[in-house]
């Protein structure tokens, strides 16, 4: 497998942990977002994926994009271990806690949206992430356990350690948010997410290294 990444990319982040969980191994290609008005433009990329994000996952003979997407993949391909629990309840409680993130707060604070926002954009993306963390403090003060939904890590728990650390990258206070701050550093400590975390990745700059 060949995923195309960038490794402050909560999305590709996403991915690189599904990746670590399940033991796949993967060359990387790093497209970095920043440089030459972002490499994700280049002509070459966009006939990989023509939405022009990362992550694209280039996996058995198919290229795929969106962080779900490829997640869901890989957990149909690889189903151990299970990142979406056999009850339908609580595998509905993963995938709804996942698309809060990933459709109700990720997206607006989006480099893309926050170069519409000129001055404004700290304002904005602290605005996006406070209410969207209110409503999953609540709704995770009745799901969690150990982790996200109960004490089994799953795909909703890939898409919090991200988000958690793009709240801090835009300076949120997370002292409202204790469940979401407990279940983030239990995760931080598991293998997959340490060795998949952006201060890691081939394409860190040295001053960001871990």
């Amino acid at each position: 497998p060949i995923l195309y990444s960038y490794f402050r990319s909560s999305c590709s982040w996403r991915v690189r942990i599904a990746l670590a969980l399940k033991g796949i191994s993967y060359d990387l290609v790093p497209v970095n977002l920043i440089k030459d008005g972002g490499q994700q433009f280049s002509a070459e990329f966009k006939a990989l994926n023509p939405m022009q994000q990362v992550p694209a996952l280039k996996i058995d003979g198919i290229t795929l994009s969106q962080s779900l997407a490829i997640i869901n993949y890989l957990e149909e391909t690889h189903p151990n271990p299970r990142l979406l629990p056999q009850d339908p309840k609580k595998r509905a409680q993963v995938r709804m806690i996942a698309d809060h993130i990933v459709s109700g707060i990720q997206p607006l604070q989006n480099l893309s949206v926050l170069k519409q926002m000129g001055e404004k954009k700290m304002e904005w993306a602290q605005n996006c992430i406070t209410s969207g963390f209110q409503a999953l403090e609540q709704i995770l003060q009745h799901t969690a356990g150990r982790y996200c939904v109960g004490d089994e890590v799953s795909m909703a728990d890939l898409c919090l350690v991200p988000q958690v650390a793009n709240a801090e990258r835009f300076n949120v206070d997370m002292g409202p948010y204790p469940t979401i701050t407990r279940i983030n550093k239990a995760l931080l400590e598991l293998e997959a997410f340490k060795i998949s975390h952006p201060s890691r990745q081939p394409d860190t700059p040295a001053e960001l290294r871990a």
